[in-house]
């Protein structure tokens, strides 16, 4: 009997698979990051960056419902104490989402989903005449959600929120360098709006 369970899960894996439509595309957007400290010692601004790179779009056999995955090249950006700190990664976001219009003429979809980062480049900045280094951790977890268009089946426009999970960094103190900051920052976490355009061949 387990036997016939399995093969019967098996083979419906397989017929979802074969039924699910792929298409491939490129992707690209704005970020516009807001980061938070464990204490508010620091000016902090909103800041612009950008992402853009390969995506994936699976619509499977159940009305209205597919996956979207993508490897983005993000960069984002934030203001402490009138100095700016850079962050550069590899983003993978893996979106479940859910549309409902008129066909392939047009549809509105919601999205929701983990997204896992990968920090390159310069990973420690020193700020503030050397009083304080910012620390980029090595990867990172997050969640999107968001709303979409998709239009003619090629061109799709989304906006979503993305939420760090964890620590995006942190900020240490120099206490031999600095007398003014002469208390940790402690921890940061990065969140952003993004919006961004897809087009599917």
């Amino acid at each position: 009997m387990k036997k016939f369970f399995t093969l019967v899960v098996l083979l419906a894996t397989m017929t979802v698979a074969a039924q699910a439509q792929v298409k491939f595309g490129v992707k690209g957007g704005l970020n516009i990051t807001s980061m938070k400290f464990d204490q508010s010692v620091v000016d902090k601004s909103n800041q612009a960056g950008f992402f853009i790179g390969p995506t994936v779009k699976f619509t499977l056999p159940v009305v209205g419902l597919g996956i979207d995955a993508a490897a983005l090249y993000d960069q984002r950006s934030a203001k402490v104490a009138d100095e700016t700190l850079k962050q550069q990664s590899i983003q993978i976001p893996v979106n479940l989402r859910y549309g409902f219009g008129l066909g392939s003429t047009a549809s509105i979809y919601i999205f929701a989903g983990p997204q896992f980062g990968f920090a390159i480049g310069d990973k420690s900045k020193n700020i503030v005449d050397n009083a304080l280094e910012w620390r980029l951790k090595d990867s990172n977890l997050s969640a999107n959600v968001g709303l979409g268009l998709m239009l003619l089946d090629h061109l799709q426009i989304s906006a979503n929120y993305n939420i760090a999970l964890g620590t995006t960094g942190e900020v240490d103190v120099n206490n031999a360098l600095s007398t003014t900051w002469d208390t940790a920052i402690g921890k940061a976490k990065a969140n952003a709006w993004q919006l961004s355009v897809a087009y599917f061949f």
